[in-house]
C-alpha cells in the first residue's frame, strides 16, 4: 500500500542573498505539495507511508558554478541542480530521502528579469522541475522532454501559474 503524496522539506541556506527564508520555504512547500499531489493523481506515482524528504539548498552563483563543474563538467552557474538520493524511474517507490534540489539566487533573478516574470514564479517552476528530476524524469531525449514539460505545465497550472514553455499541452 502506498502512502499519501506528502513531502518533508529541509532547507539549508549555504550561500548568497536569500533575504526571506520563510517566504522561500512557504513557496517550496506549496510547489512540492502540488507536484506530489499531481504525480500521485495523474502519473500513478506511489509514495511511502512516511513522507520522503527533500533537501532544498540555497546558494549563490559562485557555489553553483563549483557544483555544476564538479558534477556536470560545466563550471558555470545554472539555475537549478537536482541530485536524487537513489536512482528512481518515474513510477518507482521512493525511499525515505528523495534527494537535493539546489537553487542559485543570482541566476534565477537574472532569468526572471529576462522572462519578465516575478522571481517567485520562476523559483516555483524550478522547484517543480527539480522535483521531477528526483523522480527520474529527464529531458535528454525529445520525447522525455515533452512529457516532463507537459507535467510541469500541468502542475504550475494547478498553482495558477502560466506555461513556462509557451504553449505546452498538459498530459
Amino acid at each position: 500500500m502506498s502512502g499519501t503524496a506528502e513531502i518533508s522539506l529541509e532547507i539549508a541556506h549555504e550561500a548568497g542573498s536569500w533575504d526571506d527564508l520563510a517566504a522561500v520555504e512557504s513557496l517550496a512547500q506549496a510547489a512540492l505539495a502540488a507536484a506530489a499531489r499531481d504525480l500521485s493523481a495523474n502519473e500513478g506515482q506511489p509514495f511511502p507511508e512516511d513522507p520522503p524528504e527533500v533537501s532544498l539548498v540555497l546558494v549563490d552563483d559562485a557555489m553553483m558554478a563549483g557544483l555544476n563543474g564538479q558534477w556536470r563538467g560545466q563550471p558555470k552557474p545554472t539555475n537549478v541542480l537536482s541530485f536524487p538520493a537513489f536512482p528512481l524511474d518515474p513510477g518507482g517507490m521512493p525511499g525515505p530521502m528523495l534527494g537535493d534540489i539546489i537553487l542559485a539566487r543570482e541566476t534565477i533573478e537574472r532569468e526572471a528579469d529576462d522572462l519578465g516574470k516575478p522571481a517567485d514564479e520562476h523559483i516555483t517552476h524550478l522547484l517543480v522541475h527539480g522535483f521531477l528530476h528526483l523522480f527520474g524524469y529527464d529531458h535528454i531525449e525529445n520525447s522525455d522532454a515533452e512529457r516532463m514539460e507537459a507535467i510541469e505545465t500541468r502542475i504550475l497550472a494547478s498553482l495558477d501559474l502560466s506555461d513556462p514553455y509557451g504553449e505546452t499541452e498538459p498530459v
